[in-house]
């Protein structure tokens, strides 16, 4: 068996577990439609599907608070960053969101 043959298999048989689901489009939570970014880019408040407007601390507590379908929060430079779930469609990315 090829070493991408076995990969696959495994990998078949984490989706096929009891405890996996697949990702859900409505989980009933607010998600980020839009975002605003500074003059470098960064990004700096968010709109959700309610249209609450966002600063970046609370949008970071309403993520970790599992408010906030879709984005995940992980620690890296030393301080917590908001992040879209890893599903690998580059529309949907933070980055990519309309600005508002």
């Amino acid at each position: 068996m090829e070493t991408s043959d076995r990969f696959e298999q495994i990998y078949e048989q984490y989706r096929q577990n009891n405890d996996y689901e697949e990702p859900s489009s409505d989980t009933g939570k607010e998600h980020i439609v839009a975002v605003r970014k500074n003059d470098d880019g960064d990004l700096i408040a968010f709109k959700t599907s309610s249209g609450r407007e966002l600063d970046y601390i609370t949008a970071l507590d309403d993520a970790k608070a599992g408010k906030l379908a879709h984005v995940d929060v992980f620690h890296k430079y030393g301080r917590d960053i908001l992040r879209s779930e890893p599903d690998g469609i580059k529309e949907n990315n933070l980055d990519n969101l309309p600005e508002f």
